[in-house]
């Protein structure tokens, strides 16, 4: 049978050339970073080295780089970290209405633990922010912006330089009218393998990856903070990573996405093929299954995402004949693959249950070939066909 991967939003397998940057962490280089002696210095070297790296790609200084234990801990800290530090009582929060898991659970907690005030910023039908919508639910106890780069859904692309400039301007205003500042989060998780990264063009304060995205090992992340951020550890212990994330440090894991984040422009150089493959399978998959749709915008969208609902099919059911003939797809957010509710994000975007139900989410990588597009097509058309004659469609 077949083994076919298009679900590389949920992970990538790791680069042998990370694999083979890490082995040494994990046995020969054992040493302990907060130890002072050789053992130590060794393993310090590793983590030293990691982090001009990934301050290298984003364009910022080494010390604005903070090592964690995935995304999902970044986005944590950010804003529970942010609001933490701020002196304001009920700070206001804003998020979009398509943001992961963990920052939309991360800003309820914030929410009932400080009494804060959270909005929500509405996406259009193709699950993009309008900038202005941002600017108008701004208000004077507002401390956080959340909007997240690339959807891990529907693949839609934030404009989050333009969000930026917005801000800026504001907390130019409020820095005369002695007011505290809005500071800027972008989860950047699905963004970082094909979109300009700058922070500084970007105009963020904070932005989160994880190592596992990009051909880096799972179990490690990173939270870019810009300096004189006001932003408080929300876990304790030890002094390690300028005492904002308390724990010994995951040497390899560390060394791993170091080497993966310097790979990710010599690997944006197969964007273009991933990017004819993927159009390619939405002008078949349209083409050939009547009641089928796409999810969001085409133009504004990640190049490896495509997300379809198929009227009549049930998500679920699709994503398990598939599996069978070996091929391996998601129906959307790997984080909440268990969940029967309809997803948010789609939701959002002004779909009904219904057709939420019966989305598929395809995300391809750097491995993919045009032979397994075709493979998966014609079993697609195959078991989208056997579902409706089963459903009465």
């Amino acid at each position: 049978m077949k083994k076919i991967y298009l679900d590389y939003a949920a992970s990538t397998p790791v680069d042998k050339k990370v694999l083979d940057e890490m082995m040494p962490y994990f046995s020969e280089k054992f040493g302990n970073p907060s130890s002072i002696h050789q053992f130590g210095q060794e393993a310090t070297k590793g983590v030293d080295k990691a982090r001009l790296q990934v301050a290298d790609f984003l364009h910022c200084n080494s010390s604005e780089v903070i090592f964690t234990s995935g995304a999902t801990e970044s986005n944590n800290l950010a804003i529970k970290g942010a609001t933490k530090a701020t002196q304001i009582e009920n700070p206001h929060i804003i998020i979009s209405a398509i943001e992961h898991h963990c920052v939309l659970n991360s800003c309820e907690t914030v929410q009932k633990d400080r009494f804060a005030d959270m909005s929500f910023v509405k996406v259009n039908k193709d699950g993009i922010v309008n900038p202005g919508d941002i600017k108008s639910i701004i208000k004077e106890n507002t401390v956080l912006i959340s909007v997240m780069y690339g959807n891990n859904e529907v693949g839609a692309i934030q404009p989050i330089a333009e969000i930026g400039k917005v801000i800026k301007v504001i907390n130019i205003k409020r820095e005369n009218q002695k007011l505290p500042k809005v500071y800027f989060h972008t989860d950047a998780v699905q963004a970082i393998n094909y979109l300009d990264c700058d922070v500084e063009k970007l105009g963020v304060d904070f932005l989160s990856f994880s190592g596992h995205k990009i051909h880096g090992p799972k179990g490690v992340g990173v939270l870019y903070v810009k300096r004189g951020t006001k932003i408080k550890s929300v876990q304790q212990g030890g002094e390690q990573e300028y005492n904002l994330r308390a724990g010994t440090h995951n040497v390899p894991g560390i060394v791993g996405i170091g080497k993966a984040i310097s790979l990710v422009l010599e690997n944006r150089k197969n964007i273009d093929e991933i990017k004819k493959l993927r159009d390619y399978m939405i002008e078949e998959v349209l083409k050939n299954i009547p009641n089928s749709r796409l999810n969001g915008s085409k133009e504004f969208r990640l190049p490896h995402n495509a997300n379809f609902s198929f009227q009549g099919v049930e998500g679920e059911s699709l994503l398990i004949m598939l599996d069978q003939e070996g091929i391996a797809v998601s129906t959307g957010s790997a984080c909440s693959s268990a969940s029967l509710a309809p997803s948010h994000v789609l939701s959002a975007m002004g779909i009904s249950p219904e057709i939420a139900h019966a989305s598929i989410r395809f995300t391809l990588g750097k491995e993919t070939t045009k032979d397994e597009i075709d493979y998966t097509l014609k079993t697609l058309v195959e078991k989208i066909k056997r579902l409706r004659e089963i459903s009465g469609m």
